[in-house]
This record gives structure tokens, sequence and C-alpha cells, in this order.
């Protein structure tokens, strides 16, 4: 047996009909930069998270990038964020001048830890960007009131929490801007790249529709240095597909999140954990264990795909070298770059290859 980290195909053929029918129709229309299809997901997403505007962007990391420049971030700004994340968290941060600045993570969720974002703010900081990661809420409640506190603006890293709640609300429509990847293997994702920017503040709003598109609201008058920016009519019709379906993806996760640590139960090894208020949409299950390399080895003996996510933090990458991080700095981002396993999650995902995956490393121990 074969069993991928996600199987796109099998999502594919479900909806191949919808996708062909939508796409022709883009193809017929000859609209394909910020056509109807960008507007519609803008005002259905919007509609979806809650808040008052979404504006479409090119990919997640754009979304993070434009979102920070329309809060006002750069040049010799501090964000504080955390090191146990996709680089394209403190990327973002980076391209405006401004500085990241990593605090060090919670054992159980991964995610930034409140507690060790109070000691890291100084005069320079001037926003706050916490990630969701692999699904899982951060504490939204404690880090915005953190941020609130010290007039920090507020940026949360959805890419990973497409259709995630903290205490009933989605992750996404609190603080100052919410930032969506529609990368292809998301929990909501599209054939190619894509992002999108959720907020309440008309401001905000305005700021990325001009920063998107070369500094221009208005044709040919460019009122500030912009970026090429624009999802794509045709993945924009995409996702309108894929959206409709998006809660059943997240249930079937879930569903088989549930199985994984039922089975698991028992072992030497930490499953994830969804803390009490919050909706976990599991775009990964990582377990955390210090027999990851004898785990990994025996999956992939029997055919079964494993990933580490992720291996070394950003404040010890070669990039960041220059901030003067070591080892030793932030303790369990490093602790969990060296025994975390993010094991296979789809939506389409067999039972049967959970039980596989389950017993081989059930033999492990």
């Amino acid at each position: 047996m074969n069993i991928p980290m996600v199987d796109l195909k099998a999502q594919y053929l479900d909806i191949k009909d919808e996708v062909a029918l939508k796409l022709e129709e883009i193809l017929d229309s000859c609209q394909f930069i910020l056509g109807p299809n960008v507007g519609a997901l803008e005002a259905e997403i919007a509609g979806y998270i809650g808040t008052k505007h979404a504006v479409a962007v090119a990919s997640g990391t754009d979304a993070l990038h434009l979102a920070l420049a329309a809060c006002g971030i750069g040049e010799g700004d501090d964000v504080i964020t955390s090191p146990f994340t996709f680089i394209a968290t403190a990327e973002a941060i980076s391209y405006l001048g401004a500085r990241p600045v990593f605090v060090d993570v919670e054992e159980d969720t991964f995610n930034i830890d409140p507690a060790k974002v109070v000691p890291a703010i100084t005069d320079k900081t001037r926003a706050l960007l916490p990630v969701h990661l692999f699904g899982h809420p951060a504490k939204v409640g404690t880090l915005l009131e953190t941020a609130n506190t010290h007039g920090l603006k507020f940026v949360e890293d959805c890419a990973q929490s497409f259709g995630a709640h903290y205490k009933l609300s989605q992750t996404g429509c609190f603080g100052d801007a919410g930032c969506f990847s529609f990368f292809p293997s998301k929990n909501l994702g599209c054939y190619g790249d894509g992002g999108m920017i959720t907020t309440d503040s008309d401001q905000v709003a305005e700021e990325l529709k001009s920063l998107r598109n070369h500094g221009s609201l208005v044709r040919y008058h460019h009122d500030r240095l912009g970026y090429n920016s624009r999802l794509d009519e045709l993945q924009a019709g995409i996702l309108r597909v894929k959206l409709k379906r998006i809660d059943t993806y997240n249930r079937l996760r879930r569903e088989k999140a549930a199985l994984y640590t039922a089975g698991l139960a028992g072992l030497p090894l930490k499953t994830p954990v969804e803390i009490t208020g919050n909706f976990h949409v599991y775009h990964q299950y990582t377990i955390v264990t210090p027999e990851r390399d004898r785990i990994m080895a025996a999956l992939s003996d029997k055919g079964i795909s494993s990933a580490i996510y992720y291996p070394i933090p950003l404040h010890l990458q070669e990039t960041y070298k220059g901030l003067g991080y070591k080892v030793g700095d932030l303790p369990v981002a490093e602790r969990l770059a060296g025994q975390v396993l993010s094991l296979p999650m789809y939506p389409e995902l067999p039972s049967s290859a959970i039980d596989l995956a389950v017993d081989t490393i059930r033999a492990c121990f």
C-alpha cells in the first residue's frame, strides 16, 4: 500500500465535473484578472469568516506581507512571532525592513506562548503575529489583550487554519487582519498559489486593494509603490467550488484525527490536543516522540508517508543568523523540531490506511 501525505487527486475526482464547468465559464468570459469570481469569492469568504472585508492576493506569503504593510509596519519595527512555523511568516516581516522577534511556543499546541510575549515587547515592537499552527487556534484572547494593552497591531497567520474556531469565532476575524494561504495542500486549496486577507477595517482593505494592484485604485493612477499580487480568476473559480465543501472537508479531517488518536492511545508519545473552546481542523496530524527516526523508517518500509514540520526552528535558520539567536534560546521550539512527526492527513484518507499507520507505529514500541 502506498499512502501519501495528501492525495489531491482523490478530492479532484469528486469535484471534477463542477470544476470543469466553472473553468469553461471563466474561459468563455475571457475575464482573467480581478474578474467576477474574485469578487464573489471575497464576499463569500468575508461572510464565512465573519469580517467586513476579504481581499484576494496571489499567495499566502503575499497575504502576510501586504497585511503587515497595510498595517503600517516598516523599516526599524519589531514584530513578535513564532519560531515554529514555515519561514513565510518571518519572511513577510523581513520584506518590509522590520525585524522578526521570536518567542517560544507551547508544548501542547505548538503555538506561540502568550506568557513569553510580554517580556519580549520593547519600544520598537509594533505588531504581534501569531500562527494557528497545524489548524489549532492560538490563544487569541490573551494575545489580543496583550496587543491592545501595548498598542500593537494584531495580524493572524491563518495559512493552516481555514475553518478553525476560537470560542465560536473563526480564525482570521480577530485584530487587524487575518492571512490565509490557498496552496494546493491546504484545507481550502486551489490548483496553484493563492491567498486572502480578511479585515474589519475599511482603511486596511483600501490599502490592500491598492497594494495588490501596483499601488493603484484608479487605472493608471498610482498613489503608492505597490505590488503585482492578484489572485487569478481561474483559481478563484476553483476555490468557490471547494468553499461550499470546506465544512465537510474539515469534519472528515477531524474524524480521521480521532481515529489516529484512539489508535495511538497508551503509547509513550504525544498526540495532538484540542484546547477546550477551540475547534481544530487538522491541517496536519502531528505526534511528538523521541523515537521519530525509528517510526519514520518503519512507516516508510510499509509505504506510508510522513513528514517533519519543521526540522529547524526559524531562529536557528541560516538566513536569520544575524539576529543573534543561539541554540538553547527557545528550548521548546528546538525540542519540538527534533521530535515532531506528521502523519498522512486529508479528508479522503481511508480508515484502512490509518489502521496500517497505527499498527506500524505501535509495533515500534
